[in-house]
């Protein structure tokens, strides 16, 4: 019973948050769809849960998740590893445990048992080949490689050494700080994988999310056809129309099937919910993902592209300042100039749309869709030309 109500208030909890954001009602989730799911999963969440804390334990419970929070993603250290594998292995047995016994039903049959066993093996293999495997370690041996192939841009990178590794740092490469090494294409350092996420490995870690994703719908279907089955086979609405005089609708109907199911089988009706908002968040996160793959971007270039804009939007206002000051001068000169119309200043692009757009076509690396993608399924560093390039050089 306990596991239940816990289950209930973190379904709830999550819902409220997720249709907060989704609607937009808070300042920080503007932007588009994927932008306001990509930030509740990387910041909102964690930040409006450490302000909780803060009100009410104080400073003594906010030091003391800044020091969980360090132990567990500041350094290198399998914890997360250790309870995603919990986790994925808890759901799997609450779903074995509540809905196996209903199988082969009304509309499953029995080989569900065996296709999401195999379906929880699949992202787990996903998991270990995203956390052991090589994300693109850039070393003296193959740095001459990495230079060759990802050539600096002069915007967000210039030519220059590593001060930790004391080697060229190659263009798109970031030293981890966490793992004391510097990474080709760098993306960001995911704590559940106990990994960085690189050149080399983002490919698995994209089937990671998107197995995950599909696990997590195939789940909550899975889960609410068994429900579904109940009801075909027990008679549920045949009863509530012949026995009890209940009218055969929709409208009158639900009420009461929703109250047989929530009393019969609260357990399978919170995982299917559970399972839906997590498919939610999933999908958010992916599809953020992808977004960066089709532009070829990573998260820790859309920071530095964050910067750069911030740099240029003000370096453009100081400009705009000077013009404007040197025409109220000149004004006083000449006669003043005729008022710009009102619909096209409305229609007229902002200062920071015109950056964005420059920005964006400062992109480099920005190829087309099917050559991003496959720069990301296919890594350089997996390529034969790779390899040959240190031959010809020597």
């Amino acid at each position: 019973m306990g596991m239940q109500w816990l289950l209930v208030c973190h379904g709830l909890i999550t819902l409220l948050v997720v249709i907060s954001f989704l609607c937009g009602q808070w300042p920080i989730f503007q932007g588009t769809f994927v932008e306001r799911i990509h930030y509740f999963l990387t910041f909102g969440a964690y930040d409006y849960f450490q302000r909780l804390v803060g009100a009410v334990f104080g400073s003594k419970g906010t030091n003391f998740i800044l020091s969980i929070e360090y132990f567990c993603c500041d350094r290198p250290n399998p914890i997360l590893q250790i309870l995603y594998v919990a986790i994925i292995g808890g759901i799997y047995y609450m779903i074995a445990n509540s809905c196996f016994s209903y199988m082969p039903g009304y509309y499953l049959s029995g080989a569900h048992r065996y296709i999401s066993l195999m379906g929880v093996v699949v992202g787990i293999l996903f998991f270990i080949l995203t956390s052991f495997s090589d994300p693109g370690i850039v070393k003296a041996e193959n740095v001459l490689q990495y230079l060759n192939a990802y050539p600096y841009d002069e915007v967000l990178y210039k030519e220059k050494e590593c001060t930790t590794c004391k080697i060229p740092k190659p263009a798109r490469s970031k030293h981890c700080s966490i793992c004391n090494r510097c990474v080709a294409r760098f993306d960001h350092h995911c704590g559940w994988m106990n990994n960085c996420i690189g050149e080399r490995n983002n490919r698995y870690f994209l089937g990671f999310l998107l197995w995950h994703l599909l696990l997590c719908l195939y789940g909550s279907v899975a889960v609410a056809l068994v429900l579904a089955g109940r009801l075909k086979e027990l008679r549920v609405v045949y009863i509530l129309t012949v026995y009890y005089g209940i009218e055969n609708t929709f409208r009158d109907l639900a009420p009461h099937v929703v109250q047989w199911l929530l009393r019969s089988y609260n357990t399978q009706i919170l995982l299917m919910i559970f399972l839906a908002i997590v498919s939610l968040l999933l999908a958010g996160f992916f599809g953020y993902h992808v977004n960066l793959c089709l532009t070829n971007t990573t998260t820790n270039e859309t920071f530095k592209w964050q910067e750069h804009l911030t740099w240029q939007k003000k370096l453009n206002e100081a400009r705009a300042s000077a013009a404007a000051l040197k025409a109220s001068i000149s004004d006083l000169r000449t006669e003043a100039k005729p008022p710009e119309s009102k619909w096209r200043a409305f229609f007229r692009k902002s200062p920071l749309e015109d950056a964005v757009e420059a920005i964006a076509k400062q992109n480099t690396y920005n190829k087309g869709c099917f050559s991003n993608l496959g720069e990301v399924i296919f890594p350089f560093s997996s390529r034969p030309s790779f390899s040959q390039t240190k031959t010809k050089a020597g």
